[in-house]
């Protein structure tokens, strides 16, 4: 710095701090004063000398600056006028003088007075103008015209001023009033004293200035581009607005297409399916509103854009609370409620588990629809249930693809678009129940939508883009696996549902059916009561089912009778006993075969499985004399025939050992029959019955009346594993039977039966057909 040309002087002079605001030398601007002692300050200057002392603050957004908040270095400044504004605000016009250092504060109450070292710089400049200073000032200019040529913001005449001046000092400081700059890079301007440094540091903001402004310029650009793009897209549409208007057609397709446009962009579509959606807007909006395809296109974009792309439910982690939930609605189906709570655990160590596929095999009336909407519930999903019984057309589940007239997506998009969801619980009922024509196979069609590795890019006919089913949780139900194709089946994770005991019926009635049929007929507890007896009365005496949808009908049916007895008897309380039960359902339909009275030959008590659960058969044989010949009567299915030769065949082999007549084959006519003959009966677990049956009647022997059988049989005497044991046990329960023949493999599944049963009944598994005899047979001499 080159003290020589400059003088100091000291001065007590006001200061007002400038919230981001810079005053520099030879320059005139005015500005807004609120603060009280900034007022002050003013008020004093005008008093003396109208002369003030302006210095920025440090940060723009202090309130009450004290002195510590404010630059050292600011500006000497002359009032030049000052008009008072409402509000009590003053605004002033200042022109600034010199440059000035704070080299004391004297006072700041009421006002900030200071003690100032000012600096004047005397000489016009032109000493100071050497080679170097002269080549730094013509910098300066070309880069402040080139700063106007981009930013187009200062006229042509405040350059052509400034060029004029010829003091470095002087062009700095009216080159930096004149550009836009932060605060801080101002005050680093102001505080440059030497005019060379000023110079400097000005050239170097201009340039980063110069620099920032040309990258503004080309994305103003751009974005002016883009603006014109669609000022010029809305004048034609306008445009096409009036013709449209004038040849009377549809003003509202626009409108139309617009809301079309707005909705795929929000929806985060992969590229190429969003790109084949553009293109169908695109091409409904050049059809005509009359055209036929314009409706196909209009239904085809509706149907893609109102799917739930991105929306889906956030599952209920809490395993205690998915539990009681499960609890409250179904009594059993513990394997059911284990596999959801599995699943819910699963989910919250792993965020990208697929969503299982459950098939729910059991017989109707056991809650295999209903504990699918408790699942939903436990899981806090959106529910959807889609019936598959007799369905037989593919597009059912696939859709009809665009070019047929009427053509809609298949149910499976149709439900998810209806849930609103990506991830709702989905109920396929009744999927053994399907059929296939001409029309296509609807179980082949499943493959795919339940097949967790192939149902993320599921592709519907209608729409023809993939929509992702894996984190959908699909639960089917059927009443037996027989009809359901192996590779459906295959895809499935089978739960075996088994009817419920009669233990479980009356606790099911007692917990949910009868407070249920309470409060739908409008009664109160206090109304009605039903005992224990009673209940178990209904249940065997006027249902016959494996699950309670006829035990729910009976309740109903006694609550509408004991409804009519209040109403009309003006009663308060009815109770329900074995004794006045047959006056509120009349007589009992039904009745279990009990176990014989006395020890008979001939007949032997056979278990049954059949689709309402289990049952006791009797099997009566009886001998005669003839050529023969083998009658088979009951409505018994070609495996069961197939069963009593191959039991026949097995006696014949073993005549001796059962001391039974060697040619019986040829001089008896034998008459297997089974009761109840309007009931189809069928399959090979009656084998060891039938056999037992007709070595009993060949050798006089009789059967014991408390054992019951269940077995297939080999031409060897080999007893073979069979199905439904559950269902025959709870039957022989029933029955009054009191020990039980099971094939050895089938000891297994003792663990499904009840530990009550266990307890009171002896179950024996056998191996061979001379096990069955020892245990079935009454014994009497050594034959």
């Amino acid at each position: 710095m080159n003290e020589e040309n400059n003088s100091k002087e000291l001065k007590n002079l006001p200061l007002i701090p400038l919230r981001g605001l810079t005053v520099f030398p030879y320059m005139v601007l005015h500005f807004d004063v609120g603060r009280e002692r900034s007022i002050n300050a003013l008020e004093e200057a005008m008093v003396s000398d109208q002369m003030i002392f302006l210095s920025s603050q440090k940060e723009a957004e202090t309130t009450s600056p004290t002195s510590e908040d404010v630059y050292e270095v600011g500006t000497v400044s002359r009032i030049k006028q000052m008009l008072k504004l409402p509000g009590d605000n003053i605004r002033v016009l200042v022109e600034g003088i010199a440059r000035g250092r704070v080299k004391k504060f004297v006072q700041e109450i009421p006002y900030f007075m200071v003690e100032v070292e000012e600096w004047v710089e005397l000489d016009d400049g032109k000493e100071l103008v050497d080679t170097e200073t002269e080549a730094l000032m013509r910098s300066v200019i070309d880069a402040f015209e080139k700063y106007i040529e981009v930013s187009n913001k200062i006229s042509p005449e405040i350059f052509m001023t400034i060029t004029e001046i010829e003091h470095p000092g002087r062009l700095a400081d009216s080159v930096a009033s004149n550009i836009i700059l932060k605060p801080n890079q101002k005050q680093e301007v102001l505080e440059a004293f030497d005019p060379m440094e000023r110079l400097e540091v000005l050239y170097r903001f201009l340039l980063e200035e110069i620099e920032i402004l040309e990258i503004e310029k080309k994305i103003s650009t751009r974005v002016k581009k883009q603006i014109n793009k669609v000022q010029k897209e809305y004048y034609l549409r306008e445009q096409l607005r009036a013709i449209q208007k004038e040849l009377g057609e549809d003003e509202g397709v626009l409108e139309e297409i617009s809301n079309y446009k707005k909705q795929l962009k929000k929806i985060k579509f992969p590229k190429d399916i969003h790109q084949k959606i553009e293109r169908e807007i695109d091409r409904l909006a050049k059809l005509p509103a009359s055209s036929a395809e314009t409706g196909v296109i209009r239904n085809y974009i509706d149907w893609v854009l109102n799917l739930p792309w991105n929306k889906e439910t956030k599952d209920r982690l809490d395993l205690k609370r998915s539990a009681e939930i499960l609890e409250e609605d179904h009594h059993g189906l513990e394997k059911v409620k284990e596999r959801i709570l599995e699943y819910l655990a699963i989910r919250q160590l792993s965020k990208s588990m697929k969503g299982p596929i459950l098939c729910l095999v059991g017989p109707p009336g056991v809650g295999k629809t209903s504990i699918a909407k408790s699942v939903a519930r436990s899981l806090d999903r959106k529910f959807v249930r889609m019936s598959l019984g007799g369905m037989r057309d593919e597009a059912e589940i696939r859709g009809h693809r665009r070019t047929y007239i009427g053509a809609i997506p298949g149910r499976i998009v149709s439900s998810i678009r209806q849930s609103g969801t990506r991830n709702p619980v989905f109920l396929l009922d009744e999927i053994d129940k399907l059929a296939n024509d001409f029309r296509g196979d609807p179980a082949s069609a499943l493959l795919e939508v339940l097949d967790p590795e192939q149902n993320n890019d599921f592709t519907d006919h209608f729409l023809e883009i993939p929509f992702n089913l894996s984190k959908v949780m699909f639960i089917t139900t059927a009443n037996t696996m027989d009809t359901i194709p192996r590779p459906l089946l295959d895809r499935m994770e089978v739960i075996r549902i088994p009817g419920y005991t009669e233990d479980e019926k009356l606790s099911i009635a007692e917990k949910y059916l009868l407070p249920k049929q309470i409060k739908d007929h409008g009664l109160k507890t206090e109304n009605l009561k039903i005992s224990e007896s009673a209940l178990r009365e209904i249940i065997n005496s006027y249902t016959r089912e494996s699950g309670v949808r006829n035990l729910e009908r009976q309740i109903a049916n006694i609550c509408r009778k004991v409804v009519r007895r209040i109403v009309e008897e003006k009663i308060k309380f009815v109770r329900i006993n074995p004794g006045n039960l047959k006056k509120y359902l009349g007589t009992p339909q039904y009745r279990y075969e009990m176990a014989a009275l006395k020890d008979e030959v001939g007949i032997a008590r056979g278990l049954a499985w059949t689709v309402v659960g289990g049952d006791t058969i009797s099997i009566e044989v009886t001998p005669m004399r003839g050529t023969g010949k083998l009658e088979l009567t009951g409505r018994l299915g070609d495996v069961m025939k197939e069963s009593a030769r191959a039991g026949i065949s097995y006696i014949r082999s073993r005549v001796e050992v059962f001391g039974i007549d060697p040619d019986f084959h040829s001089n008896k006519d034998l008459h297997i029959h089974i009761p109840e003959g309007g009931t189809p009966k069928d399959g090979p677990s009656a084998g060891i019955t039938m056999a037992t049956a007709v070595i009993s009647a060949l050798a006089n022997i009789p059967v014991r009346k408390d054992v019951a059988m269940t077995g297939e049989i080999t031409l060897r005497g080999r007893v073979l594993p069979i199905g439904g044991v559950k269902e025959k046990v709870l039957a022989a329960k029933r029955a009054g039977i009191k020990k039980v023949l099971l094939p050895k493999d089938n000891e297994k599944d003792m663990d499904e039966i009840p530990e009550n049963i266990r307890k009171i009944m002896e179950f024996v598994f056998v191996d061979h057909m001379d096990e069955v005899l020892e245990h079935a047979l009454v014994q009497g001499d050594k034959k």
